[in-house]
């Protein structure tokens, strides 16, 4: 479903795949950007659909992967080379993304829960203190 989300999106310039329509986000959708970074292992690129949420002119992501064990691939990606661009339909900005502090984690999980209640399930699902990442204007 990713890849089809990442054609549609792209082809419509966000008109389809800008808004995610899930449960209690049923009436107002979460808001989807594109995400690519650079794969770690391949040097190509890498495009994942993703809730997101905006902190001033940053761009605010939680790498939750449904609550499974692991992080999920972009993460990684991210972490190793965290020069990326984030597409919020028809325009693309060039971002710079790291892994929050805690002290900034604790200050947007609440408005991210906000945006979409379910990270706060993920996160009772796993073990691991799953990442926020704050991606900055390049």
């Amino acid at each position: 479903m990713s890849a089809a989300n990442v054609w549609l999106y792209r082809r419509s310039n966000g008109r389809i795949g800008k808004t995610w329509r899930v449960g209690s986000a049923l009436r107002h959708g979460v808001p989807v950007c594109l995400l690519t970074t650079t794969g770690r292992k391949s040097g190509l690129p890498r495009t994942v659909p993703l809730l997101h949420m905006t902190d001033g002119d940053n761009v605010i992501l939680v790498a939750s992967q449904g609550g499974l064990p692991e992080n999920p691939q972009w993460y990684g990606n991210v972490v190793a080379d965290p020069d990326v661009s984030v597409q919020f339909g028809g325009a693309t900005r060039r971002m710079r993304a790291r892994t929050a502090t805690p002290d900034e984690r604790a200050r947007l999980w609440p408005r991210l829960t906000d945006v979409y209640a379910d990270f706060d399930s993920y996160q009772s699902w796993t073990d691991r203190e799953i990442p926020v990442v704050i991606c900055e204007p390049a």
